[in-house]
């Protein structure tokens, strides 16, 4: 070799030092050597040990084409036959040469008439091939070799710092990456444990995960069991344009995150395309642009709680590495989310049991208007025997009847029937609670849904999950209110004030009115199909008027229960005074009669019952001429019609009389009373 190729050697070690990557190593070392070689094009082939084959790199000169990824077997290469014997490949006539018929293909469509390959091989290592190439006639001269080989083993040395320079960075990236996630899924883990609200625990995963995994639409469809659908319960999508909402349904069939649920395997869609998934939210997020989303299962050891979903507005945004950083992510925010919804529970269950306590206390302050069911005329036995009939069932009751019949002493006489009798009896007058506040009352709210509101409330119908729910005056629910009544009647759903999360419950209702409900249907008063889902089985209590033979066991249950309470002892009662109460046509019905005993009572000194019977003149059905006695004896007559004459026993005249035996036959003697005659009709 001559000085000037020495020197040209020694400019091309100068030229390796000062570059590390292939691409600017070739494009400054091609014209250094065509200075001293004469060749048209200079290309690299590299061998890809992993996958054993020989692959085009760097390719450089005058050629009129150029082919920019070339990658074939070992033994279908030129290169890989350098590669595997260690010596210089010369192909004089590329037209002519047949070995490795593709490679000679692409050297003729290039114009390529003479080449020649040179081992790239350091002390370490075989990396692959040198190649020079010549479009017109060339003869390569054994010097001409000579300088080749050398210039090869200077450019083995760069390619080995480069590809050794490429995989440390490569490895420090990796290296980096790795980082980037171990402390994001720190970060995620410790804002997991601090977090026990499920929309703050959500935007604290989605704040460490947008950093390592580049997204720009995330949310959380969780499963309510035995739906057949999940639902968003947060979402972060900055580019929406609102067709994507929280609380929107997401189809277990259909969807990627359902198909995640149904597989609790992440899925991923590297391009959304016509057809990939059928619901309507699938195709909202492809109208919103995005192109490529991953679905990954939040799994517990015992059940699949939903999906972490995640969508990008670039194809293939999601590689294997994220969707297994992901689902890491996806394991300790499962565990998370359902130590969220247990303390949500929790929280539930405690304001429950609150309520609970108010409301059993309330009900201990205010007894229960009229006791125990009292009462043995026809007219009310075949209510009972409706009671008896419908308790069992878990049908809706509507309960018809004036006011103070005892509507609510027949809901819980149905509730105590059933199979709720363990569960919460809730009651609520739909009449007596401001039409502002009813909503509330009924279905709870969240703090600050409304001025006043300072702290989540429960309603009635979580109050009475389980149980029953007693609407008394419901004719009285405004209009604006029923559809949401309707709904919770319906589908055992609803949202408290302020809320969007649904509320699932499982609540038997008995309603009540004293309105006819059909004629306020008729002039748009009530909602018809309200109407005729409460109606299912309406069931008539008899006013007092139609009871009259009840009348004097009402009369000594309330004595004697008023006169416990006060201290007092009350051991008869004048069958005068029963006979007028029987002739009272009783407009209060039995609150009425309970008041009246009440004021009895406290106005009693001895041990007969003083009744005010001048409180009742305004109301006496005697005629103008009936004296006290005549109205005495036409009783007595009425409820020995009643009893067949049976003066004794637990069912007899007397005991329904409030007197004993002997008291009422001294009467019937008194009042000219022998079996056979009649009371007068009413």
């Amino acid at each position: 070799m001559n000085a000037e190729g020495w020197q040209s050697l020694l400019e091309v070690s100068g030229t390796i030092l000062q570059h590390r990557d292939l691409g600017p190593l070739f494009a400054s070392l091609a014209p250094q050597l065509r200075s001293v070689l004469p060749f048209d094009f200079i290309s690299l082939v590299l061998h890809d040990a992993a996958n054993d084959r020989m692959r085009l790199h760097v390719l450089e000169g005058n050629a009129p084409a150029r082919t920019p990824r070339v990658e074939l077997p070992v033994d279908q290469s030129p290169a890989g036959w350098v590669l595997t014997h260690q010596r210089p490949l010369v192909v004089d006539d590329v037209a002519h040469e047949t070995r490795w018929p593709a490679v000679m293909e692409i050297l003729r469509a290039n114009g390529v008439t003479t080449c020649c390959f040179l081992p790239l091989t350091t002390a370490h290592r075989k990396l692959g091939a040198l190649s020079f190439g010549y479009l017109g006639a060339h003869r390569i001269e054994e010097v001409e070799l000579e300088f080749m080989g050398r210039v090869s083993a200077q450019v083995a040395v760069a390619v080995d710092n480069s590809l050794n320079a490429e995989a440390a960075r490569e490895y420090q990236q990796q290296l980096a990456r790795e980082r980037d996630r171990l402390r994001a899924l720190l970060d995620i883990t410790n804002a997991m444990v601090s977090q026990l609200e499920l929309g703050e625990l959500f935007a604290s995963i989605t704040a460490c995960l947008r950093n390592v995994v580049p997204h720009e639409y995330s949310s959380l469809a969780l499963h309510q069991p035995g739906a057949a659908h999940l639902v968003i319960h947060a979402l972060e999508f900055e580019l929406g344009t609102g067709r994507i909402q929280q609380d929107m349904r997401v189809p277990i069939e259909g969807s990627l995150s359902g198909a995640a649920f149904s597989s609790r395997e992440p899925v991923v869609l590297n391009r959304f395309e016509a057809g990939s998934f059928s619901s309507e939210v699938t195709r909202a997020l492809v109208s919103e642009g995005l192109r490529s989303a991953c679905s990954i299962p939040l799994s517990t050891r015992n059940r699949v709680l939903g999906t972490l979903n995640l969508a990008s507005i670039h194809e293939n945004a999601f590689s294997p590495e994220d969707v297994d950083f992901l689902s890491q992510v996806a394991s300790q925010a499962a565990i998370a989310i359902e130590n969220a919804q247990a303390f949500r529970e929790i929280e539930r269950l405690k304001n429950k049991l609150t309520e609970e306590k108010l409301y059993l206390e309330d009900e201990i302050r205010s007894e229960r208007n009229f006791g125990e069911v009292i009462g043995d005329s026809p007219a009310f036995r075949k209510a009972l025997r409706q009671v008896e009939t419908v308790a069992p069932t878990d049908a809706t009751v509507l309960i018809l009847g004036e006011t103070g019949t005892g509507k609510e002493l027949i809901a819980r006489s149905v509730h105590e029937l059933s199979a709720r009798r363990e569960r919460t009896f809730a009651r609520l007058n739909c009449a007596a609670i401001p039409t502002g506040l009813l909503e509330s009352e009924l279905f709870g709210h969240e703090k600050g849904a409304f001025t006043g509101a300072i702290a989540q409330r429960i309603g009635r119908f979580e109050l009475a999950d389980g149980g029953t729910l007693f609407l008394d005056e419901v004719g009285d629910i405004p209009l604006e209110l029923q559809p949401k009544l309707l709904r919770a009647l319906q589908e055992q759903e609803f949202e408290r004030l302020g809320s969007t999360r649904t509320i699932r419950v499982d609540v038997r209702v008995i309603a009540a009115t004293n309105r006819d409900l059909a004629r306020m249907v008729a002039e748009q008063q009530f909602r018809i199909d309200l109407y005729y889902r409460l109606n299912v089985f309406p069931l008539a209590v008899p006013p007092l008027r139609e009871r009259v033979a009840d009348i004097p066991m009402l009369v000594r249950y309330f004595a004697q229960k008023f006169s416990r309470r006060m201290n007092k002892r009350i051991e008869t009662i004048p069958a005068a005074t029963l006979a007028a109460l029987a002739e009272y046509r009783w407009p209060g019905n039995v609150r009425e009669l309970e008041n009246l005993i009440e004021r009895a009572v406290i106005l009693s000194s001895g041990t007969s019952l003083d009744i005010p019977l001048s409180e009742l003149r305004p109301g006496l059905a005697l005629a103008p001429s009936a004296t006290l006695e005549t109205a005495e004896r036409q009783h007595i007559l009425r409820v020995l019609e009643e009893t067949g004459w049976r003066i004794g026993g637990l069912n007899g005249a007397a005991a329904r009389l409030g007197m004993k035996r002997t008291t009422l036959q001294s009467k019937m003697k008194k009042l000219g009373i022998a079996r056979g005659q009649h009371a007068a009709p009413k």
